[in-house]
């Protein structure tokens, strides 16, 4: 009787510490998140650059959809409708991480 509980504790304690390295082998591989912030900058217009093709170079890096960095760069550049003239410049928010 003393070997079976003898036995089912080793084992209970085997199973835990596999399942912690697991756990931690898990948590150890995760890459690091670096925490994001937001710069500015101002670019030129191209022809054929539109708002939305702004936002979607732009947008995903900050976690915002292309509709609310459109907004933003309406707000950031004075812009009441969609029209945007090639050659002039237009500031734009982007990311970069810090460590």
């Amino acid at each position: 009787m003393k070997k079976m509980i003898l036995t089912v504790m080793l084992a209970a304690v085997l199973g835990f510490l596999f399942r912690g390295n697991a756990l931690m082998d898990t948590l150890a591989n995760e890459p690091a998140s670096a925490k994001k912030t937001a710069y500015y900058t101002s670019i030129e217009i191209s022809d054929g650059d539109s708002l939305w093709s702004i936002a979607q170079k732009y947008a995903p890096d900050l976690d915002l959809s292309t509709e609310e960095y459109i907004d933003c760069l309406r707000q950031m550049n004075h812009i009441r409708g969609d029209v945007i003239h090639s050659g002039r410049c237009l500031t734009v928010m982007y990311c970069g991480s810090v460590e």
